[in-house]
């Protein structure tokens, strides 16, 4: 797999990033790709290290680590290094309907099993992914493939993200007629309006989308189902309806709310409106978004983000580009080492300090780190018209796993704009309450272990919706189980 010694002769190097003084003027992708030759020594460090642990996606301590669709890595990785990209190609999309955007924002799973990392530096498999994506759109490796025989079996989708995008894909391709029905004007679900653009480029939606029209997956937006039009229409006209609306409930804040107080936003609202400013602009200039208008401006605010994970980090980057004053992002659990600790071994999932391209923005402009450990919003402070101007942040703990407020350290922070970007609490309720749901205590739907069928229907579940809040390399994967069981639903056997 990959040259025999490539590991021992070639360092890792990724994707030249642009500088942070000069992305932070546009909304634009940062990431350069390599010339061929040196993705070839990037494919060549793939180690023939007998049990490929970066395609496992194995539970280890409660966290899972490797590929969770089983990319095919090592072949694929081999035939890269031996110039066969078209080959690599076809391994890679055998386990992966979408690698344009696992390609760019997945977080990796398998890159932290690699053996290559146990003792140094990982293989790039990321870029290597998305190499092999955009190399075959450029070269016309991907095509139209519009089945020859069609089933006859109709199915409705609703929700276009990246869980429902798989269930239509692979059912599609299947021979069955699927639609694909979506609330926003645009597909894609977080991947349009919940990922900003300089993480993903939403043309790369838009091709994608155009691949799956051409190959016969009809789309349907602006129809938000339970309100435009009512799920019995949808279960009377159709043979099977895969539910994959995501979990969209976000976790509010007690001491601020963004119905009464203005100012204060969940980050998804924020990320969208600034998405959708962006597009109609036809524009990626941070000069462009301005002159549309239309979206929550920082520019000269003081913005305070609660949540540190990835919604966070992008809101970070998003109101940086914007031209905000100062930015803190408040994080409840206590900061990272640095280095893996010795109850975290190789190849468990690394719980260690990641610094992501909105953190490395802010230390650039400001000088340090915007995230604040261990730490949690106490109240906030609005002027006469009931706008916030101030929050009130203290210290916190868990003792005896409950989250406990440190006495005396209390600090008080400029505050213009607040974004709550805390997570998500489960499926909105007008969608469960819409086809007569039962959800779990966690807010996702309820279904048997394991499966994605909802006893006793022709409804099926997928995604965010059915396992909570997730990754999209996990949606994707959700999708394609969903839709083998669909398919041995409506057909009795599966290929």
């Amino acid at each position: 797999m990959g040259k025999a010694t490539g590991f021992l002769e070639y360092k890792r190097h990724e994707q030249v990033t642009v500088p942070p003084k000069d992305r932070l003027l546009t909304f634009a992708e940062f990431h350069k790709p390599l010339n061929r030759e040196a993705r070839q020594e990037q494919a060549a460090r793939c180690m023939n290290c007998g049990v490929p642990f970066c395609q496992s996606a194995m539970v280890l301590s409660g966290m899972v680590t490797g590929c969770p669709l089983h990319n095919l890595i090592p072949e694929w990785n081999n035939e890269i290094y031996e110039g066969h990209d078209e080959h690599a190609f076809n391994r890679l999309r055998k386990t992966s309907n979408f690698p344009e955007f696992t390609g760019r924002v997945c977080p990796a799973l398998c890159e932290k099993a690699c053996m290559c990392g146990q003792y140094g530096d990982a293989v790039t498999v990321h870029d290597n992914e998305l190499y092999l994506i955009e190399t075959a759109y450029e070269k016309g490796y991907i095509t139209p493939v519009v089945p020859k025989v069609r089933s006859g079996k109709k199915i409705a989708v609703i929700g276009s993200g990246p869980s429902g995008l798989a269930v239509a894909d692979e059912l599609n391709h299947r021979g069955h007629n699927v639609d694909v029905f979506e609330r926003e004007d645009a597909i894609g679900g977080l991947l349009m309006y919940g990922i900003p653009n300089m993480k993903l480029d939403k043309k790369v939606i838009k091709r994608r989308q155009k691949l799956m029209e051409d190959e016969g997956v009809v789309f349907h937006t602006s129809v938000d189902i339970g309100k435009d039009k009512d799920a019995k229409e949808l279960l009377d006209k159709f043979d099977a309806v895969v539910l994959c609306c995501g979990s969209k409930k976000p976790r509010s804040l007690a001491c601020a709310d963004p119905e009464t107080t203005k100012g204060v936003y969940y980050a998804v609202d924020f990320l969208t409106k600034t998405t959708k400013a962006l597009m109609k602009a036809d524009g990626i200039s941070a000069d462009d978004l301005k002159a549309q208008g239309g979206y929550i401006n920082a520019e000269g605010k003081n913005v305070v983000i609660v949540g540190g994970g990835d919604t966070g980090n992008d809101c970070i980057g998003t109101v940086l580009r914007q031209g905000a004053k100062s930015v803190t992002a408040i994080e409840m659990m206590p900061k990272p080492p640095v280095e893996r600790a010795v109850n975290n071994p190789w190849p468990e999932w690394p719980k260690t300090l990641k610094t992501d391209y909105g953190h490395e923005e802010a230390i650039y402009l400001f000088g340090n780190d915007p995230r604040v450990y261990e730490t949690t919003v106490k109240s906030i402070t609005t002027d006469k018209s009931g706008k916030i101007k101030q929050v009130e942040t203290v210290q916190v703990t868990f003792k005896n796993g409950k989250l406990t407020e440190v006495k005396g350290t209390e600090k008080k922070l400029k505050c213009d704009i607040l974004l709550i970007a805390a997570g998500f609490v489960g499926v909105e309720d007008y969608v469960a309450d819409a086809f007569g749901l039962k959800k779990a205590p966690r807010g996702n739907v309820e279904t048997e272990a394991g499966k994605y069928q909802i006893e006793g229907s022709k409804l099926f579940c997928a995604g965010d919706m059915h396992r909570g809040q997730s990754l999209v390399v996990w949606g994707i994967a959700e999708g394609r189980a969903c839709a083998k069981e669909v398919d041995k639903f409506l057909m009795g056997y599966s290929y």
